[in-house]
């Protein structure tokens, strides 16, 4: 994908690090979807666009994010027949009254997302996913995941992250 100009490019965040770092702290994104419909016309039915927020695990070591989710449902379905999304998670600094301003910190990446299907990985996704958002995970885990046949009902999805940039504000 082509880089896209900034128009402010000394808003760019240029330290892959300090990317990372915004995943890191992050608990949720919103993600762009994109899919044909069939019910719509030829002309009409590509690109169909359907846009999702979620909260999610960041695992640095595979620079993938996890999600759990239902097992059927409208996202779903546009992941399946078009598994590339673009995403953005937002750490908000807060509105800077008086100067009509904003500080925040931003990344926008583009990856491939996928239902993960297999259990072990299944449970890695809930493990990274449970350690990024909760205090105490593994008495989440204790009280909500006590054998692998709760994972048949529980849908996990991995986002793995092929292009990252980011902006900053204020």
């Amino acid at each position: 994908m082509a880089k896209y100009h900034l128009n402010k490019p000394e808003r760019e965040i240029t330290n892959k690090q300090t990317l990372f770092d915004i995943l890191e702290r992050g608990k949720y994104t919103t993600i762009a979807l994109c899919r044909g419909n069939p019910s719509l016309s030829p002309a009409e039915r590509e690109n169909e666009p359907y846009l999702v927020t979620l909260n999610y695990g960041y695992d640095k070591e595979k620079n993938s994010l996890y999600f759990h989710t239902a097992l059927k449902g409208l996202k779903l379905d546009f992941i399946r027949e078009h598994p590339k999304v673009c995403a953005t998670v937002i750490e908000d600094n807060g509105y800077v009254m008086d100067k009509c301003s904003h500080r925040y910190r931003s990344v926008v990446f583009w990856g491939t997302m996928t239902v993960v299907e297999e259990l072990e990985e299944k449970k890695y996704g809930m493990d990274i996913l449970l350690h990024h958002l909760e205090d105490r995970p593994d008495a989440v885990k204790q009280r909500l995941l006590k054998d692998d046949t709760v994972y048949q009902n529980v849908g996990i999805l991995r986002l793995d992250i092929h292009e990252i940039s980011g902006k900053e504000g204020q």
